[in-house]
């Protein structure tokens, strides 16, 4: 079974998603926007720390991408002042700044999420996807929220698991793990990948902590049934079906 494609994301009105890409680098905006606008929202950049205050509150975004190093003012006095003045639009930090001080640093300030330089297209979407989900922002216009491997079904709207016809019980964490390993079933994933994609951001080498929500996940998932969790060796972890 391949993995589903995502469902397009919509405001609740049925209106497109707004993008707001803060960078003063051009054609990394001119990418981004390239990017977001194929999935069918609303995009603006800004090319300033002022000039993105200004555009939010025109635009009204539902989610801005943030870079945090400019020139005139950086992207976490940006944050403070949207914070300040009670915009609480998902913020997305884009900076090239890589150590885990600096992205504990963006997600107390405020934002929600944090992506490093060199990133991929496909990741800043997925990202974006995922905060305004759990934001609360954005539906999936009537598409099938239901992720399935075998007989274990997932809901994203509802939260609701079953495997076999008999509904199980996760934690927060345990469910955003278990959503991200359904995302990409019959592929493997990386413990580092895991601890990017799930906790947001980087453990220090903590890889411990990946390998004891997966034993937890394989005590509700898999105990007394055929394993859909598997280990790859040296790789990392991927679910799939029986064969």
């Amino acid at each position: 079974m391949t993995t589903p494609a995502p469902t397009a994301l919509q405001r609740p009105d049925g209106s497109p998603l707004r993008i707001l890409v803060v960078d003063d680098e051009q054609m990394l905006t001119d990418l981004l926007s390239m990017a977001l606008k194929m999935e069918g929202w609303e995009v603006r950049s800004a090319a300033s720390g002022f000039e993105a205050l200004s555009l939010a509150r025109e635009f009204e975004p539902d989610a801005m991408v943030l870079d945090i190093m400019m020139p005139d003012l950086d992207g976490m006095s940006v944050l403070q002042r949207l914070r300040q003045s009670g915009d609480d639009v998902p913020v997305l930090f884009l900076t090239a700044k890589d150590s885990v001080g600096d992205r504990v640093a963006g997600l107390t300030a405020g934002g929600d999420d944090y992506v490093t330089k060199p990133f991929s297209l496909e990741e800043v979407v997925a990202r974006l996807r995922g905060l305004m989900r759990r934001a609360g922002t954005a539906t999936a216009g009537g598409a099938d929220p239901v992720l399935r491997v075998g007989d274990l079904t997932l809901n994203e709207d509802s939260h609701e698991i079953e495997r076999g016809g008999t509904s199980i019980e996760l934690t927060a964490t345990e469910f955003e793990l278990l959503r991200y390993l359904m995302r990409n079933q019959r592929r493997v994933v990386s413990k580092a990948q895991i601890l990017d994609r799930v906790w947001n951001y980087d453990f220090g080498g903590r890889s411990s902590v990946v390998e004891l929500y997966i034993s937890y996940l394989r005590k509700k998932i898999d105990a007394g049934r055929e394993p859909l969790i598997h280990t790859v060796r040296g790789v990392g972890y991927m679910i799939k079906a029986p064969q």
